[in-house]
């Protein structure tokens, strides 16, 4: 097999992971990759304005907003105004959302960064130098994407299907 072939089949087993995990844990807690993130974030952190959360997930504002939407219509989640400061609202784990996080699976990506964490200091150099250079000759290197393992639009339902072109990958 040639070293391209081999390199394309890693990288299609690196998606079908992803994407299966996903999977998993969606039918698991009934969150999406994202929206646990956020849950997650939320027990790390406690109580944080939109803008920390946006901050320390590094995504955008909206796509917060429109996460914690969802959220919030589960009722995991409430927007609470500060006592402190009455411009300031903090978002707020909800008792279910704290019950829903205990029993959480582990996520693809927490396994990842404790593995990855666990190597010597070239290796993960080497691994950061090597997807550098896949992501450039993919033609994603000018892309934003936040540090998660998922697929797909990050403020997305559990009910929004995947692009077209991403749904004959999860086949």
């Amino acid at each position: 097999m040639q070293k391209s072939h081999e390199v394309l089949v890693l990288l299609r087993q690196i998606i079908r992971a992803t994407d299966l995990h996903d999977k998993h844990l969606s039918r698991m807690t009934g969150l999406t990759m994202p929206q646990l993130m956020l849950m997650q974030t939320l027990r790390l952190h406690g109580p944080v304005t939109v803008g920390v959360l946006a901050k320390e997930m590094n995504l955008a504002q909206a796509t917060v907003t429109s996460i914690l939407d969802r959220l919030e219509r589960k009722a995991l989640v409430r927007r609470e105004r500060s006592q402190e400061d009455k411009r300031k609202v903090h978002v707020v784990p909800t008792d279910e959302g704290q019950e829903l996080l205990k029993s959480a699976p582990t996520t693809l990506q927490d396994m990842f960064i404790r593995q990855f964490d666990d190597m010597h200091e070239w290796e993960q150099s080497m691994v950061v130098a090597s997807l550098e250079r896949v992501a450039h000759i993919l033609g994603a290197h000018h892309i934003d994407a936040a540090p998660m393992l998922d697929i797909g639009a990050l403020d997305r339902g559990d009910d929004t299907p995947l692009p077209e072109y991403l749904h004959n990958q999860s086949s």
